[in-house]
Protein backbone atom coordinates (compact mmCIF):
# COMPACT_ATOMS: atom_id res chain seq x y z
CA UNK A 1 0.00 0.00 0.00
CA UNK A 2 3.12 2.68 0.69
CA UNK A 3 4.32 1.70 -2.81
CA UNK A 4 1.17 2.44 -4.11
CA UNK A 5 0.68 5.90 -2.20
CA UNK A 6 4.03 6.69 -3.15
CA UNK A 7 3.93 5.92 -6.71
CA UNK A 8 0.65 7.64 -7.00
CA UNK A 9 2.24 10.81 -5.12
CA UNK A 10 4.97 10.70 -7.55
CA UNK A 11 2.93 10.57 -10.57
CA UNK A 12 0.81 13.65 -9.28
CA UNK A 13 4.23 15.27 -9.05
CA UNK A 14 5.35 14.64 -12.45
CA UNK A 15 1.85 15.98 -13.81
CA UNK A 16 2.22 18.95 -11.84
CA UNK A 17 5.72 20.11 -12.92
CA UNK A 18 4.80 18.69 -16.54
CA UNK A 19 1.71 21.27 -16.19
CA UNK A 20 4.48 24.12 -14.83
CA UNK A 21 6.54 23.74 -17.69
CA UNK A 22 4.09 23.62 -20.53
CA UNK A 23 2.83 26.72 -18.81
CA UNK A 24 6.05 28.21 -18.69
CA UNK A 25 6.69 27.31 -22.32
CA UNK A 26 3.39 28.96 -22.95
CA UNK A 27 4.51 32.51 -21.67
CA UNK A 28 6.87 32.38 -24.21
CA UNK A 29 5.45 32.31 -27.60
CA UNK A 30 2.18 34.40 -25.90
CA UNK A 31 2.21 36.65 -28.93
CA UNK A 32 -0.06 37.98 -31.49
CA UNK A 33 1.45 37.03 -35.18
CA UNK A 34 0.68 37.00 -38.48
CA UNK A 35 2.56 35.52 -41.82
CA UNK A 36 2.78 37.85 -44.83
CA UNK A 37 3.89 36.15 -48.23
CA UNK A 38 5.54 39.07 -49.73
CA UNK A 39 5.41 37.54 -53.43
CA UNK A 40 1.13 37.50 -53.12
CA UNK A 41 0.08 40.08 -50.32
CA UNK A 42 0.05 43.63 -50.69
CA UNK A 43 2.61 44.80 -47.82
CA UNK A 44 3.62 48.45 -47.72
CA UNK A 45 5.68 50.93 -45.04
CA UNK A 46 3.56 53.87 -44.47
CA UNK A 47 5.05 57.23 -42.90
CA UNK A 48 3.01 60.14 -44.20
CA UNK A 49 -0.55 60.81 -45.97
CA UNK A 50 -1.19 62.11 -49.55
CA UNK A 51 -0.77 66.24 -47.51
CA UNK A 52 2.48 65.29 -46.68
CA UNK A 53 0.91 64.77 -42.53
CA UNK A 54 2.07 61.98 -40.85
CA UNK A 55 -0.37 59.43 -39.97
CA UNK A 56 1.03 58.19 -36.51
CA UNK A 57 -1.93 56.03 -35.55
CA UNK A 58 -3.15 52.75 -36.99
CA UNK A 59 -6.60 54.37 -36.76
CA UNK A 60 -5.49 57.09 -38.99
CA UNK A 61 -3.52 54.61 -41.42
CA UNK A 62 -6.60 52.51 -41.73
CA UNK A 63 -8.76 55.77 -42.72
CA UNK A 64 -5.60 56.38 -45.40
CA UNK A 65 -6.08 52.75 -47.33
CA UNK A 66 -9.97 52.94 -46.91
CA UNK A 67 -9.64 56.53 -48.86
CA UNK A 68 -7.85 54.08 -51.59
CA UNK A 69 -10.56 51.98 -51.30
CA UNK A 70 -8.81 49.34 -49.45
CA UNK A 71 -9.14 47.06 -46.42
CA UNK A 72 -6.84 47.21 -44.24
CA UNK A 73 -5.77 43.68 -42.83
CA UNK A 74 -2.98 44.06 -40.69
CA UNK A 75 -1.01 46.97 -39.59
CA UNK A 76 2.08 47.48 -36.83
CA UNK A 77 4.34 50.18 -35.91
CA UNK A 78 7.60 49.70 -38.21
CA UNK A 79 10.96 50.51 -36.26
CA UNK A 80 11.72 53.45 -34.13
CA UNK A 81 11.46 56.95 -34.38
CA UNK A 82 12.50 60.37 -33.24
CA UNK A 83 10.43 63.15 -31.22
CA UNK A 84 8.94 64.15 -33.80
CA UNK A 85 7.95 60.94 -35.61
CA UNK A 86 10.26 61.16 -38.40
CA UNK A 87 12.41 57.87 -38.89
CA UNK A 88 15.26 57.43 -36.48
CA UNK A 89 17.30 55.27 -38.94
CA UNK A 90 16.79 54.50 -42.47
CA UNK A 91 13.13 54.77 -43.96
CA UNK A 92 12.96 54.02 -48.16
CA UNK A 93 9.16 54.07 -49.50
CA UNK A 94 8.75 52.92 -52.79
CA UNK A 95 12.38 52.90 -53.98
CA UNK A 96 13.43 56.37 -52.23
CA UNK A 97 15.28 56.95 -49.37
CA UNK A 98 13.67 59.25 -47.01
CA UNK A 99 16.28 59.13 -44.75
CA UNK A 100 19.70 57.91 -44.52
CA UNK A 101 21.50 54.72 -43.00
CA UNK A 102 22.07 55.67 -38.98
CA UNK A 103 25.18 53.96 -37.71
CA UNK A 104 25.74 56.25 -35.58
CA UNK A 105 26.59 54.94 -31.55
CA UNK A 106 24.43 55.86 -29.15
CA UNK A 107 21.92 54.41 -25.62
CA UNK A 108 19.19 52.75 -25.77
CA UNK A 109 17.67 49.70 -28.10
CA UNK A 110 18.06 51.04 -31.28
CA UNK A 111 21.78 51.65 -30.78
CA UNK A 112 22.17 47.65 -29.35
CA UNK A 113 24.32 46.17 -31.46
CA UNK A 114 24.30 44.76 -34.18
CA UNK A 115 21.08 46.45 -35.03
CA UNK A 116 19.84 46.20 -38.47
CA UNK A 117 17.48 46.59 -41.45
CA UNK A 118 14.38 44.87 -42.64
CA UNK A 119 13.72 45.59 -46.31
CA UNK A 120 11.45 44.32 -49.40
CA UNK A 121 13.00 44.40 -52.77
CA UNK A 122 11.65 45.18 -56.37
CA UNK A 123 10.97 41.41 -56.39
CA UNK A 124 8.72 40.93 -53.70
CA UNK A 125 11.68 39.32 -51.37
CA UNK A 126 12.05 40.13 -47.77
CA UNK A 127 15.24 40.34 -46.22
CA UNK A 128 16.41 41.04 -42.53
CA UNK A 129 20.81 41.86 -42.34
CA UNK A 130 22.70 43.37 -39.63
CA UNK A 131 22.98 47.50 -40.24
CA UNK A 132 26.71 46.83 -41.15
CA UNK A 133 25.88 44.22 -44.04
CA UNK A 134 23.20 46.69 -45.86
CA UNK A 135 23.92 47.41 -49.30
CA UNK A 136 21.42 49.60 -51.29
CA UNK A 137 22.19 48.39 -55.03
CA UNK A 138 18.69 50.49 -55.98
CA UNK A 139 16.44 47.51 -55.91
CA UNK A 140 14.36 47.97 -52.40
CA UNK A 141 11.09 49.26 -52.47
CA UNK A 142 11.12 49.90 -48.85
CA UNK A 143 13.46 49.34 -45.64
CA UNK A 144 13.47 50.27 -42.13
CA UNK A 145 15.78 50.34 -39.56
CA UNK A 146 15.61 49.28 -36.09
CA UNK A 147 17.43 47.87 -33.16
CA UNK A 148 18.66 45.38 -31.84
CA UNK A 149 18.77 42.38 -34.28
CA UNK A 150 16.50 39.49 -32.02
CA UNK A 151 17.88 36.72 -33.89
CA UNK A 152 21.31 36.73 -36.11
CA UNK A 153 22.21 33.80 -38.34
CA UNK A 154 19.90 31.56 -36.17
CA UNK A 155 21.58 32.49 -33.08
CA UNK A 156 19.49 34.58 -30.03
CA UNK A 157 21.33 37.73 -29.80
CA UNK A 158 24.18 37.40 -27.23
CA UNK A 159 23.49 40.27 -24.93
CA UNK A 160 19.36 38.96 -24.21
CA UNK A 161 19.76 37.02 -20.90
CA UNK A 162 17.65 33.95 -19.98
CA UNK A 163 15.41 34.72 -16.99
CA UNK A 164 15.96 38.73 -17.37
CA UNK A 165 13.29 40.78 -15.11
CA UNK A 166 13.64 43.42 -17.85
CA UNK A 167 10.00 42.88 -19.26
CA UNK A 168 8.33 44.47 -21.79
CA UNK A 169 5.48 44.34 -24.60
CA UNK A 170 7.70 43.48 -27.83
CA UNK A 171 7.12 43.35 -31.23
CA UNK A 172 9.13 42.33 -33.71
CA UNK A 173 9.58 41.00 -37.30
CA UNK A 174 11.50 37.89 -39.11
CA UNK A 175 12.36 35.76 -41.78
CA UNK A 176 10.38 32.17 -42.07
CA UNK A 177 12.94 29.28 -43.46
CA UNK A 178 9.91 29.59 -46.16
CA UNK A 179 10.79 33.04 -47.26
CA UNK A 180 8.24 34.59 -45.95
CA UNK A 181 8.07 37.01 -42.85
CA UNK A 182 6.49 36.68 -39.28
CA UNK A 183 5.09 39.78 -37.15
CA UNK A 184 4.54 39.25 -33.43
CA UNK A 185 3.78 41.56 -30.58
CA UNK A 186 3.78 39.59 -27.75
CA UNK A 187 0.70 39.75 -26.13
CA UNK A 188 1.88 40.96 -22.26
CA UNK A 189 5.48 42.11 -21.11
CA UNK A 190 7.77 39.65 -21.78
CA UNK A 191 12.20 39.67 -21.89
CA UNK A 192 14.56 39.95 -24.60
CA UNK A 193 15.15 36.36 -24.08
CA UNK A 194 11.84 34.66 -24.84
CA UNK A 195 10.95 37.16 -27.42
CA UNK A 196 13.99 35.95 -29.47
CA UNK A 197 13.41 32.59 -28.47
CA UNK A 198 9.69 32.61 -30.40
CA UNK A 199 11.36 33.59 -33.69
CA UNK A 200 14.04 30.93 -32.94
CA UNK A 201 11.96 28.10 -32.52
CA UNK A 202 10.00 28.80 -36.02
CA UNK A 203 13.47 28.60 -38.10
CA UNK A 204 14.34 32.43 -37.91
CA UNK A 205 17.65 32.85 -39.25
CA UNK A 206 17.19 36.25 -38.59
CA UNK A 207 15.08 38.85 -36.69
CA UNK A 208 14.64 42.30 -35.96
CA UNK A 209 12.82 44.25 -32.78
CA UNK A 210 10.65 46.58 -33.80
CA UNK A 211 10.10 48.30 -30.64
CA UNK A 212 8.56 47.59 -26.74
CA UNK A 213 5.61 49.50 -24.85
CA UNK A 214 4.16 51.46 -27.39
CA UNK A 215 3.92 48.64 -30.05
CA UNK A 216 0.42 48.16 -31.31
CA UNK A 217 -0.99 45.39 -33.40
CA UNK A 218 -3.95 45.47 -36.25
CA UNK A 219 -5.25 42.53 -36.82
CA UNK A 220 -8.50 41.86 -38.92
CA UNK A 221 -8.82 38.00 -39.15
CA UNK A 222 -8.39 38.07 -34.90
CA UNK A 223 -10.46 40.57 -34.58
CA UNK A 224 -7.70 42.17 -32.60
CA UNK A 225 -7.96 45.57 -33.32
CA UNK A 226 -5.87 48.07 -31.49
CA UNK A 227 -6.06 51.61 -33.83
CA UNK A 228 -4.51 53.67 -30.90
CA UNK A 229 -1.02 54.61 -30.27
CA UNK A 230 1.38 56.97 -32.18
CA UNK A 231 4.42 56.04 -34.07
CA UNK A 232 6.90 56.88 -37.35
CA UNK A 233 6.93 54.15 -39.30
CA UNK A 234 3.95 51.72 -40.22
CA UNK A 235 3.91 48.70 -41.55
CA UNK A 236 0.61 47.42 -43.03
CA UNK A 237 -0.88 44.77 -45.27
CA UNK A 238 -3.75 45.52 -47.56
CA UNK A 239 -6.61 44.41 -49.87
CA UNK A 240 -8.23 46.08 -52.93
CA UNK A 241 -11.95 46.14 -52.02
CA UNK A 242 -14.29 44.44 -54.35
CA UNK A 243 -16.13 46.79 -57.02
CA UNK A 244 -19.95 46.10 -56.86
Amino acid sequence: MKRVKLLLSALILVAALAAFTFHQQQDTIDVISYTVDPQKDNLQFYWKNDNGEILKSIKKLKAYVESKGSTLLFATNGGMYKEDRSPLGLFIQNGKTVTPLNKAKGQGNFYMQPNGVFYITNDNEAVICKTEDFINNGNIKFATQSGPMIIVNNQIHPSFIKGSKNLNIRNGVGILPNKKIIFAMSEKEVNFFDFALYFQNLGCENALYLDGFVSRSYLLEKKWLQTDGEFGVMIGVTEKNEVK
